[in-house]
Formats: C-alpha cells, structure tokens, sequence
C-alpha cells in the first residue's frame, strides 16, 4: 500500500519541476490545500442533501402549492394481471405482433391495450408537483453558489487579470474563502451524483452522469495540485446559466408561458455565451497558453487541460441541442401562434402524449413518446440534458 500511495502521489506528475509536497505543507504564514481536506466533501454532501429534503417538503412545496400546481399524477391504469406481467417482466413498449396476441388473449382491442401501456408508463412518471420541487431546488442552489462566487471572484486579482493564477504558482495561499466555495461545489456534485440515482429518470441520464464525475474530478484534481485560483473562474462561469433554466422549468410547471419562454431565451443566450464565448477565450487561452509561458507544462497540467476540453466538448453538445430546439420551434412559431422556444413540457423527462390522435398514430407500432422542451444539468443541470444543466 505504501508503494501504491507512493507511486499516485509522485511529485513529478503533480508538481511542477523543483517543487515538492514538503515545500506546500502549511505555516503559520500560509496555507495551501491538502489532500484530506477534501473528505470534507462527504459529510457535506449528506448535509445538503438533507437540507434539500427539508426544503422541497417545507419550501418549495408550499409555494408549489400556492401556484395551484396540483399533486395529482397521470391517469392510472386499470389493474390487469396479464398486461402488468407483460409490463414488468417483458417490455413496455410492446410490438405490433405482441399487441394482437394480447388483444386475442384478452379480447381486448389494440387501442385499448395500447392506451392501457401508454397510462402505465406514465404512472412511473413524477407529479407536475415534484418537477417543481427539485427545479425550485436546484434554481436556489445555483442561485446563491453563483452569487456567493461572483461577490468572492470581484474581489481577486485574477479574475480581472488571469496571468495572476500562475504568478507565484504553485506557491499560492488558500484563504478561507476560496476553500469554502470549493468544498461546497464539490460537496454539491456528490449529492448530484447520489441523488441522480433517485432523481427523476430522465433521457440523459448517462451523459450527465459524465458530466458528474468529470466536474467531481476536475475540482478535485485542481483543487490538489492547487490550481484553484483558475478552478473559480470555471466554476463561476458554469454555475452563470443553471439558475435560469431551473427559473423557466419553474415558471413552465405554474403555467406562466410567456415568462417561461423569456427565461429560457435568457438562459439559451448566457448559455452560449459563456460556453463557447468566454469559456475559451478567457479560461482555456489562460490554461493553455498563459500557464505555459509562466510555469510551464507538466503531467499534471497535460491531465487538468485535457479535463477542462472534454468539459468544453460536453459544452458544444449541449449548445447544439440548445439551437436545434429553438429552430423547431421557431419554425413551429410559424404556423400558429407565435412561441419562442415551445416549452411546454420537460423533455428530458419523457412525458408521454395521451391524445387520441397518438393512439392511431401509434397503431401497429410500438409507443414512443412525443416531447416537447424545456429540460437540463444540471448543471451543474443540462438541456436535453439540459441543461442542462444543464446542474452544469
């Protein structure tokens, strides 16, 4: 184990030439981050997700409620001992030629067994009610992370010069701070990853899972070999759009369309501002050229700006997705009444149509779901992610 613990912390991987973990070691004149700081991050993570318990139930429920957003579910589907064996053991989207051997065995029509799939389905799927809930969660969140990061960044050097993360690197103080916002992103990243398991399921569930993990180790990665100061201005800029997404899925569940449709343009535009805008030639021109020229390249600074462009390759994802949704519905806005962005329900949680037009459209084959926009990341939330995010 000590040849194992040895090999992972070779100074030569994390630390630039000549520099050794002793020399970063903390004084009474300094403080520098160390590794086991970062178990702080657990506990934290337990706390903010039972302050998110206590704040859906005593919070966002009430206000939900206030709305006149209902808690009722979709239809449930009449108890059938044949089909729900189907459903649970089989598949709930049952193809054409299983669909009349249930209406033969059953002497039910297709429709009617299509319609009581579809009604199943949809009895998996969360209330209006608890969408509200977590996005008014996450819209609090990300609401006081980004506030408490700006409020923190106006006051530093670097955010107004970035060549400031590399003077005197790595030998760069940690104030309490800069540690405080970082265990705290953190922390909440690992509550995201636990929670995502209970979460409502949504279409993107894998890419941000993905998402999850590289941000947990990238704040953890730079946060090691003290790389934090550049670490906040990601951070930062990241956390700028989550809150405005979680606003318009907030507004969308109350019903308020035209609020929901200006805050989703709001959050499309800092979006991609911030992300393929800013992002690149602000934090990456400062990664990759500026921290060259300063300090130099080393392993781990090769590992942190490979970290950072997979970060931006989730970004140009996510922005795509951001622009094709807003094309169909601009070209949707043709036809009838103008709506900018048609988020009329969360599509990265694959609600299901129950019109009868559905049914004969479904007719001989087997049920998909038809879904309009809104969702994220996450975003830390993500679009389609979401964000989106989208949560992200």
């Amino acid at each position: 184990m000590a040849g194992i613990l040895a090999w992972f912390w070779n100074e030569r991987f994390w630390l630039p030439h000549n520099v050794t973990w002793a020399d970063l070691k903390n004084t009474e004149e300094a403080t520098f981050p160390q590794a086991e700081d970062l178990y702080l991050a657990f506990p934290l993570a337990f706390c903010i997700f039972m302050v998110r318990l206590l704040f859906e139930r005593f919070v966002a429920k009430p206000c939900a409620i206030a709305l006149h957003i209902q808690a009722n579910g979709p239809q449930i589907a009449q108890p059938n001992a044949i089909l729900e064996k189907v459903f649970t053991a089989i598949t709930k989207h049952p193809d054409e030629k299983r669909l009349e051997g249930l209406s033969k065995q059953l002497d039910w029509d297709v429709r009617s067994i299509q319609r009581w799939f579809r009604q199943r389905r949809n009895q998996e799927k969360p209330s209006t009610l608890t969408r509200f809930c977590e996005s008014m969660w996450r819209f609090s969140f990300y609401l006081y992370v980004f506030t408490y990061g700006v409020r923190f960044l106006k006051k530093t050097p670097w955010l107004w010069n970035t060549r400031h993360c590399w003077y005197n690197y790595p030998y760069q103080p940690l104030t309490a701070d800069l540690h405080y916002y970082y265990i705290l992103e953190l922390s909440f990243y690992w509550s995201l990853m636990f929670s995502q398991f209970t979460d409502i399921k949504r279409k993107d569930f894998g890419i941000m899972f993905l998402h999850h993990l590289v941000s947990i180790f990238l704040i953890t990665f730079s946060y090691v070999n003290n790389m934090a100061r550049v670490g906040t201005l990601v951070l930062c800029l990241h956390d700028s759009a989550d809150a405005l997404l979680e606003a318009a899925k907030m507004a969308n569940y109350a019903k308020f369309q035209k609020m929901c449709d200006l805050l989703f343009v709001m959050f499309a535009m800092v979006f991609i501002t911030t992300r393929l805008g800013i992002f690149p030639l602000w934090v990456l021109n400062t990664t990759l050229f500026e921290s060259w020229e300063i300090v130099g390249p080393y392993p781990s600074w090769w590992v942190f700006n490979l970290l950072l462009l997979l970060i931006q390759g989730l970004n140009c994802f996510w922005s795509y997705l951001i622009v094709k949704i807003a094309c169909k519905a601009i070209s949707k806005g043709k036809a009838g009444k103008w709506n900018p962005l048609h988020v009329s329900k969360d599509d990265r949680s694959d609600i299901e149509s129950s019109s009868d037009e559905e049914d004969s459209e479904h007719s001989g084959k087997s049920s998909h779901t038809a879904t309009t926009t809104n969702g994220t990341s996450g975003t830390n939330g993500y679009l389609l992610t979401g964000p989106c995010s989208a949560d992200d």
